[in-house]
This record gives C-alpha cells, structure tokens and sequence, in this order.
C-alpha cells in the first residue's frame, strides 16, 4: 500500500484521531517531501510533466510549452494544493488552450488557478477590453422580486443571445466571444432550450 497525507499522523495517534495500530502497519517505510512551494526547482519540471500527458490525451503530437510569462508565475505561486493543485493547472491549461485554438500551435500563455473564477490572462487580452471600463452587455432589468437563480438565468440568457446575434448564431464564435468550449456553450444553449 502506498498512501500519502498532509496531516501529522503521529500526532493524531497522540491525539486519539488515528489509529496506532493501523499506523504500524501503514508505515513500513516513510518519506518525507517538503510542500511544493519550497521546492521551486521541482515546479516546472512537474507541470511540463502533466501538460505533455493532456497533450497526448488530446491527441496533439506535440506540446508547444508555457510562455516565460506564465512559467514565472508558476514558479511565484504558493501552490497550497501541492501537486495535485499544480496537475490540475497544467492539465486545465492544456484543455483550454486547445478548446480555444483548435489544437495546440503557440506556447500557453493563459494560466487559470481557480476554475469558478474568470481565467488569469496574461498579455493576450486585448485593447478592447483595456479600453473598455464598462461592460458591453446591458443588464436585463431585474424584477426586484425574482430570486437569485431566476435573475441570474435571465442574465446568462442575455449574455448567450448577445453572443449569437453578435457572431451571426454561429455557435462556435459566441462560444468564444464568451469565452467558453464549444461543448460549454452547448450544454448553456440546451440549458436555456435554445439547442437548434
């Protein structure tokens, strides 16, 4: 059996939250690795790691690497999810750039930690939205009234429709302009009974 924790087992046995007995059995031989973030020098070796499996997982030949950009902030990050968090960046990464691209041509440059937040983006975003203060997408009026799922459902409506009437309902486009899969947006359109 191998196993791995990040909790202090001798410890827990001392405090009654773990077994002795199952200890001495779990313990034949230990090894002790220090977090991910202080073993910098382990960082991008690993995440190249597991991109280059995605890669392969997609079918691509070839992984075109990180931009030095995105390299230098994986390296600057504190990573509390240690290597499964770092795995699940690299792998995220790969499958995004490849959604948004249709294959994987130039060097990742788009890192996301937290998948429920918007992507981090590096240099790639555009002058339009530097320039732009103000959301393009007018806010469809609220009925004070409704709860939060039924205001949120409208505005997710109107962000799709604006997608497709901007982008002549071509499906994968305003996948795009929302920054979305494909497979993303498909599973929105069959949400709101827009499938076509």
């Amino acid at each position: 059996v191998i196993g791995a924790t990040n909790i202090d087992l001798p410890a827990a046995v001392r405090a009654g939250d773990f077994r002795a007995d199952l200890l001495d059995r779990l313990a034949f031989d230990v090894i002790t690795l220090p977090p991910l973030r202080v073993r910098k020098t382990d960082i991008m070796p690993l995440a190249e790691h597991f991109a280059k499996r995605m890669v392969v997982e997609l079918g691509e030949e070839s992984f075109p690497g990180f931009s030095a950009e995105v390299m230098e902030f994986l390296n600057a990050y504190e990573w509390p999810g240690n290597v499964r968090e770092l795995k699940n960046v690299a792998e995220r990464a790969v499958g995004r750039a490849y959604n948004d691209d249709g294959g994987l041509s130039r060097p990742i440059s788009q890192i996301n930690i937290d998948p429920f937040e918007a992507p981090w983006r590096l240099s790639e975003v555009s002058q339009e939205t530097e320039a732009s203060t103000t959301p393009d997408t007018p806010i469809p009026p609220q009925d004070i009234n409704a709860d939060f799922t039924t205001r949120t459902m409208a505005f997710e409506l109107s962000l799709i429709q604006e997608a497709l009437a901007q982008t002549k309902n071509h499906q994968g486009h305003a996948a795009k302009h929302l920054g979305l899969s494909y497979h993303q947006f498909r599973g929105l359109l069959r949400k709101h009974g827009l499938r076509k």
